[in-house]
């Protein structure tokens, strides 16, 4: 090796990369803005003087709102619709998506662009609030928990993800299973299903978050308080200040122990569908 290339290869040791710095930087400035706010929450969860400000730490330690919370029989019924829904729903959406999946990768099917062309248009161009909503009302289905759970049961985005996780299975294994007598229903239970369980895992997850989360729903189209789920009586406590102080506690300790339970369960769920959630979408949206 000549001199000259001695030299170049170690100005090429000696040279720093930029981007893989600026990337962590970045990364670490994001997660610092994502985890403040949280931890500011849980952190006045545990504090009897919670109040403005940011506190590393409890001033006061106390687990009084979280009995506030828990023993508040008014929080029950809301409680149980948002499981109801996010239980029911998530369901349905599984089951809409893997069938309109199932459906689009027959690829011998009249009308299949078509109807793939169909769906990726609702993608883009929505009917809007009113028409919507007008829509549910000539369908007799305002001030009742289907009102919140069909429109959202069936979501292209997910539909498109399970239709390309599908795609992936070896064409050949659906043929040998058609010649041994398979019926296309017996296929999709027997052999598709099984063979996605890290797509229906992250779709699925994805779908109880969406249930779970909803508020605007319930706003618009449910007017009796007792189909009220837990987001709409959690931002009637946050916002309408309906949380009276317990003793020494302050409210605002109630309200970030009420904000704290309404995360606890994807909290908890998350860490052991992560796996599955990324092996999923990158499975079905990235092609060889």
């Amino acid at each position: 090796m000549s001199k000259e290339q001695v030299i170049v290869n170690r100005k090429r040791k000696k040279k720093i990369k930029v981007f893989p710095i600026v990337n962590v930087i970045a990364f670490i400035i994001i997660s610092i803005c994502i985890l403040l706010p949280i931890w500011k929450v849980v952190v006045d969860s545990f504090d009897g003087l919670a109040g403005y400000g940011l506190a590393f730490w409890p001033r006061k330690l106390t687990v009084g709102g979280y009995h506030t919370i828990v023993t508040n029989a008014s929080l029950y019924t809301p409680f149980l619709v948002s499981c109801i829904v996010t239980i029911v729903g998530t369901a349905l959406g599984l089951l809409l998506s893997t069938l309109g999946a199932y459906v689009l990768i027959q690829f011998d099917m009249p009308g299949r662009n078509l109807l793939a062309y169909i769906l990726l248009f609702t993608m883009i161009f929505e009917g809007g609030m009113i028409p919507t909503y007008l829509v549910m009302k000539n369908l007799h289905l305002l001030d009742n928990l289907a009102v919140v759970i069909l429109p959202l049961s069936i979501n292209v985005f997910n539909l498109v993800l399970m239709r390309n996780f599908f795609e992936g299975i070896p064409q050949s294994l659906l043929e040998a299973a058609s010649i041994d007598g398979c019926s296309p229903i017996a296929i999709f239970y027997k052999i598709v299903l099984p063979l996605s369980k890290a797509a229906l895992a992250s779709i699925g997850l994805m779908y109880a978050v969406q249930f779970w989360n909803d508020y605007t729903a319930f706003k618009i189209y449910i007017t009796s308080p007792k189909l009220f789920n837990f987001q709409v009586k959690l931002r009637s406590m946050v916002m309408d200040s309906d949380v009276p102080n317990v003793g020494d506690i302050d409210a605002n300790t109630t309200k970030n122990a009420a904000v704290i339970i309404a995360i606890l369960p994807f909290m908890i769920i998350y860490p052991f569908c992560q796996k599955y959630f990324v092996q999923g979408v990158n499975v079905g949206a990235v092609k060889e």
